[in-house]
Formats: C-alpha cells, structure tokens, sequence
C-alpha cells in the first residue's frame, strides 16, 4: 500500500510539472496610478487647496479671494474656539480695498468665509487710527452693509448688525449722512420677534455714537423709536 501510495504522488507531480510548463503565462496586470496624497499642512492653506470646496469652484467673489490667499489671515482651529492669525500686522494692512472685501464677505453661508469676515471686519476696525482710515471708505461700505440687513438669511442679518455697530462705534457721526439707507431694512425686521431686542439696541447704539442728530435720522425711518 505504501508503495502505491507513493508511486501516485509521484505521478500526480509529473502532471502537476507538465501542465505548467504547457499552459500559457497569465497577462500582467498594469499597476494603479497611486495618486498623491495632500500633505496635512495644505488643508490649512488656501493657496493650495481648499478644503471647504472641494466638489465645485468659489461660489463668490470673497470665496475666490480667499481661495487665492489674497484675505491676509487665515483660520486657526482652537480647542474651544476659533481665531484669526494675521500674516502681517493688522495695523499695516490697507484698508483699501480689505475692509470693503471683508463686508462682502458677511453675505457668505458657508464656514470658513462667514468667522474670517465677521472676525475680520471686527478685527480690522480695532486697530489705531481705523477712523481715519474707515471714513473715506463709507459710501462703498454702506451698500455692502445695506446688501447683508437685506439678506433673507437670519444669521446674514445678525452679522451685518453687528458689523454697523462696530463701523458706528469708530466712525461716529460720519455715518448719519448714509444712515437713512440702513434704516429700511432695519425697519422690515423690527416686526419679526426674534429681532426686535437686538434691532433696538443696534438703533440706541447708532444714536449713542452718531450724536443728537441721530435721532432725528432714525425717527424718520422708524417712528416709533424711542430715544435713550
């Protein structure tokens, strides 16, 4: 038994060994392309790709700016909330046309561009001599402002709101002779509940900056506005 046994192997190796030196060697199959993957730094940077946009091109004039690197600070993620880190000082960055960019941008939806131009106008308007530098600047940065109140989005509305107050915080009475076309959709939204407060305290904030003669500017538009 033992001898058949063995003399069967050997048999089943000697066909095993003639069938592959008969059949024809499989084809070779191309390797993939291995593409190559992003470095993990790029996905902070918006010269070379953005993260945010992936699956279509900048939707907007501020997206594409942004995509280009030409917003002079970039977003950093913290552990508990974002910050702005400037390339340069906030203090040598031209206002012209930046500030006007950055009002643009308030009308945006999407993350990142809504936190770099709220942070960013608010940021901007805090350096030393900003009026001086704001003032010239009013009659392109008020129909910006005026496009964001008029916005359907209601969080486009609380930061152009936000972003008044600060402009009237720094340029003071400058701003009562464009104010009468920011009070009309200041005056729409005053019916809706959820704005009434805030849109009442941006008016006694518009009237603590600009002046008596303020109130005069707001009653005009909003007469039911009572004076603090």
């Amino acid at each position: 038994n033992n001898v058949l046994r063995m003399s069967s192997g050997i048999q089943r190796k000697t066909k095993t060994a003639g069938q592959s030196k008969t059949s024809s060697p499989l084809p070779c199959c191309p390797e993939p392309a291995i593409k190559p993957q992003p470095k993990p730094s790029d996905k902070l940077n918006p010269k070379t790709i953005d993260p945010f946009d992936s699956y279509s091109r900048p939707s907007s004039a501020f997206a594409a700016i942004y995509a280009k690197g030409g917003i002079p600070c970039r977003l950093v993620h913290g552990s508990v909330k974002h910050r702005l880190q400037w390339e340069c000082l906030p203090e040598t960055v031209p206002f012209d046309p930046l500030l006007v960019t950055l009002a643009e941008g308030l009308r945006e939806t999407k993350h990142p561009y809504t936190f770099v131009s709220k942070e960013g106008f608010k940021e901007l308007l805090m350096v030393g001599g900003a009026a001086e530098k704001a003032i010239p600047l009013l009659p392109r940065l008020v129909p910006v402002l005026k496009a964001a109140l008029a916005h359907s989005d209601d969080e486009v509305f609380g930061r152009g709101l936000d972003a008044l107050v600060q402009l009237s915080a720094v340029v003071g009475p400058s701003l009562n002779d464009h104010l009468k076309h920011l009070l009309t959709n200041l005056s729409r939204r005053l019916m809706d509940k959820k704005f009434r407060e805030k849109i009442t305290v941006t008016l006694q904030k518009l009237e603590q900056y600009g002046g008596k003669a303020t109130v005069a500017i707001i009653k005009s538009k909003i007469p039911t506005y009572c004076s603090i």
